[in-house]
């Protein structure tokens, strides 16, 4: 009788539990449906983060709003407006920048993909572009990233100071773009005969057929990684557990299938 009794306990705690544990995950769904969450990222990862925000809005029914920019602009936004809940820079520096000034949740801060410089040229390549090197050469047409908007651009000029080369390249720049996909556009349409671009770019559907890779060799190449963390706007937002949510989401390995897919190498 006792051995009945102390069964029917434990069964009815159970199905309490159960319940609960259900009743706790309609309520966590219902509140993440009634919560937009802003993400802020690179515009250069525009591919994937597309794929992957239509997929977690599909699993929680949150929604998203997402800002695409140079890594610049979007630290800027985070900065002077708090309009970021999930930052997500072309580069780790903008998370470091925004770690000192006390903008980032630390402990959420996660390595998503490595981010890879190449060059690449029409798909005539007329100007003969094989090396580096070649960049310096005169009369060659070369669209850069701005330095001071995009990550691309901060790198592109740093492998080319610590080749030597800046001084002789910046001579033949005909603009600074503030954001990565513009450089796709000079080369894909031939208004330039090469630029520095991050090599997930190649599997875009505006490069197809129009143009060429040419890889920068190991010894001269600086490669970076592509960051994500949850910022201190979410707490004012109420969005942190939303927040927390995406940020590791955007990291499982189903996700980072979806990196793959579109060019890149995930840091696993």
């Amino acid at each position: 009788m006792k051995k009945s009794f102390v069964f029917f306990l434990l069964a009815t705690l159970c199905l309490g539990l159960i319940g609960l544990t259900s009743c706790e995950k309609r309520e966590k769904t219902a509140r993440e449906k009634s919560q937009t969450l802003m993400v802020c990222s690179g515009a250069g990862l525009m591919k994937p983060m597309n794929e992957l925000i239509k997929q977690f809005e599909q699993k929680t029914g949150a929604k998203i709003q997402v800002h695409y920019g140079g890594s610049a602009e979007i630290f800027g936004i985070l900065q002077t407006t708090c309009g970021c809940d999930v930052f997500i820079p072309g580069a780790y520096k903008y998370t470091q920048d925004a770690l000192k000034k006390g903008y980032l949740v630390e402990k959420t801060v996660k390595k998503v993909t490595l981010h890879i410089p190449i060059i690449i040229v029409p798909g005539n390549n007329l100007k003969h572009i094989q090396a580096l090197e070649d960049l310096a050469r005169p009369g060659v047409k070369l669209v850069l990233g701005d330095p001071k908007a995009t990550a691309i651009g901060k790198v592109a000029k740093k492998i080319l100071e610590t080749n030597g080369l800046w001084q002789k390249v910046k001579e033949n720049v005909l603009t600074f773009t503030p954001t990565v996909n513009q450089l796709l556009i000079y080369i894909a349409t031939g208004q330039a005969d090469a630029a520095i671009v991050w090599e997930d770019m190649t599997s875009w559907a505006q490069a197809k057929g129009k143009i060429k890779v040419v890889p920068i060799s190991a010894k001269q190449n600086i490669i970076k990684t592509i960051p994500t963390a949850v910022t201190i706007c979410a707490k004012r937002h109420g969005v942190v557990d939303l927040a927390r949510s995406f940020n590791d989401f955007i990291t499982t390995p189903q996700s980072l299938a979806v990196w793959e897919k579109w060019g890149f190498k995930p840091c696993r």
